[in-house]
């Protein structure tokens, strides 16, 4: 069977230039993303790819088209008319998209990651015009095999996968949980260098429990409530076995699963298929990065902090796991870690021999620890808890907005110099507290963190910087990692490299400037970094399946980090051998 990657190559010619065979010739070369590079093919390759005719007669290059479509894209009335805009141009020409947005990372990161992606994945059905990725239901499952046969590359290397059941922190999306694939996608390639031709965003779809998007008659995804239990992962399955088949060499990003699955769907097949789930290991080694680099910017110890997480779901859950790594590794034992970390959910504290989901045993608190505390209730609230364990860092993944109030905001800065308080939920909407209300309570001594872009806050004549803990600092350098290394497993070692790679990237150029975070106009270099500490773990802890000695790690990975430019066409007919 022909496929896309049979009529479209990139050759090395003998001067070591980088060029494009290709097999297809006239209108198609236009109409396929992947080979579109409308005004700007030359005079020959028009004339040698039978194009003359189909194109306006002036020759531009990428930079003048990119300057077109921004002034375009400018004239956009909203953040979702801006997102619809960025996915037409990406239908149309991949290297067009990239490269503008490569141009213009600081304005267009929000609008196809989040915060806008919410609202295109709860938007996904009504405005949906063109088909991406793929998508496997509880109908198609069986034929899998099938399916995947028929996608038009041979060579697939990274998967961003989701079942919809918890995106960001607007839950159950059903069908739309597509979108965030390939936002997050998009980032793997403006930002990490992946190849945006052997990436694959996909969606499981096993139903929803929405019930305002089963009563929609414009909903475009399976009209039945959610697998569970063995039918569920029987469905993921067949899933994973077929990629094992079919793409033997593939990373899988396992991403917004609902906290109930998300963690036996990582230990399933961590070790079947290299895998790692963003919302958990992600989001855990980004805000360990970010208290790393508070912590050096105060000239204190993580050893020495106090640290409470409210919201207990995967990130919840994944951010105290990699706290606590970071506690040890700062040289603590296991329980004293514990000790000093408080996790609540929806009850109240986490508590060992109380908590009733296994999942949450190895960040429960002990429960002598708050013995002589007083409780009004069977656990202790945020409240009881902040009041009288006295933290130094508060970090919020609950998706309650304004959970974090003035009072409990106080206490903190009543008892800290420098309070951390990291309020990480998104969409926005769901923020905990925002920042320029932190500052005005802690009266600008606080260091904040936002899981959404806010601008920096003026208080008293003075500014205070932002720090955005954005996943996208992690994920893309620790995927390409894996692909370049062929990786057998995604290590612990290696998720825990990430985080401190990019403190130690952040410590290097921006602590001096009062940032815990590199600013998002720094991806590709904060992602280089990152994949080659990662790599380098990889080869370290056994993870790659390559042979690296004598590479230059720093080499391999610039020499493998895909460019969003018009690359000179060359025709070779089918026919040829």
């Amino acid at each position: 069977m022909s496929r896309l990657s049979d009529y479209f190559d990139y050759k090395v010619d003998e001067d070591g230039k980088t060029y494009v065979e290709v097999s297809l010739r006239g209108v198609m070369l236009l109409r396929l993303t992947e080979t579109n590079k409308g005004t700007a093919f030359t005079e020959k390759e028009r004339v040698d790819l039978g194009l003359e005719g189909f194109l306006p007669p002036q020759i531009v290059d990428i930079q003048l088209q990119i300057d077109r479509i921004y002034r375009n894209f400018s004239r956009q009335p909203d953040d979702i008319s801006k997102y619809l805009f960025l996915r037409a141009l990406q239908e149309r020409s991949e290297v067009l998209f990239y490269a503008l947005l490569e141009q213009n990372l600081v304005e267009m990161v929000p609008i196809v990651y989040t915060p806008t992606i919410g609202l295109a994945v709860q938007q996904f059905s009504n405005l949906y015009t063109t088909s991406r990725g793929v998508t496997l239901s509880v109908k198609t499952i069986d034929r899998v095999e099938t399916i995947l046969n028929n996608h038009p590359w041979h060579d697939v290397r990274m998967l961003v996968v989701t079942d919809s059941s918890a995106i960001l922190g607007i839950g159950d999306q059903g069908m739309g949980g597509l979108a965030i694939c390939i936002g997050k996608l998009a980032l793997y390639t403006v930002g990490g260098g992946l190849c945006p031709f052997r990436t694959l965003p996909v969606n499981l779809d096993v139903g929803t429990n929405r019930e305002e998007l089963l009563a929609d008659r414009y909903y475009l995804g399976v009209n039945e409530h959610r697998l569970y239990d063995e039918c569920y992962f029987e469905f993921v399955d067949k899933f994973v076995d077929a990629i094992q088949k079919k793409w033997p060499k593939a990373i899988i990003q396992w991403e917004d699963f609902a906290k109930d699955v998300a963690f036996s769907v990582l230990e399933r097949y961590r070790d079947r298929i290299p895998s790692f789930n963003d919302d958990i290991q992600g989001t855990g080694a980004v805000v360990l990065s970010g208290l790393l680099s508070a912590c050096r910017q105060l000239g204190v110890s993580l050893a020495d902090q106090r640290i409470v997480v409210v919201g207990a779901g995967a990130g919840g859950v994944g951010v105290a796991k990699a706290i606590q790594e970071g506690l040890v590794h700062s040289g603590l034992s296991r329980e004293q870690a514990r000790r000093q970390m408080f996790v609540l959910d929806v009850d109240g504290l986490v508590v060992e021999g109380i908590t009733p989901d296994s999942y949450k045993f190895p960040i429960a608190q002990f429960a002598d620890t708050y013995q002589d505390w007083s409780v009004s209730g069977k656990l202790p609230n945020l409240m009881e808890v902040v009041t009288q364990a006295k933290p130094t860092v508060l970090i919020g993944l609950s998706g309650i907005s304004g959970l974090f109030s003035e009072e409990i905001i106080k206490i903190m800065a009543a008892e800290n110099p420098h309070p951390m308080i990291f309020p990480l939920s998104n969409p926005t909407s769901n923020c905990e507290a925002i920042p320029v209300d932190i500052m005005a309570w802690t009266e600008g001594r606080a260091i904040v963190s936002t899981g959404s872009p806010f601008p920096d806050v003026e208080y008293e004549g003075k500014t205070y910087p932002v720090g955005q803990g954005n996943n996208a600092f992690i994920f893309p350098g620790l995927g390409f990692a894996a692909v370049l290394g062929e990786c057998s497993r995604i290590s612990d070692a290696m998720v825990l490299e990430a985080a401190y790679a990019l403190a130690d990237f952040t410590a290097e150029h921006y602590l001096a400037a009062g940032l815990i975070y590199p600013p998002i106009a720094e991806l590709q270099k904060v992602s280089h970094v990152i994949t080659v500490r990662v790599l380098a773990k990889a080869i370290a802890d056994g993870s790659t399946t390559l042979d690296f000695e004598g590479v230059d790690l720093e080499a391999f990975v610039q020499a493998n980090f895909w460019k969003a430019q018009h690359l000179p066409f060359v025709y070779k007919s089918p026919c040829q051998n």
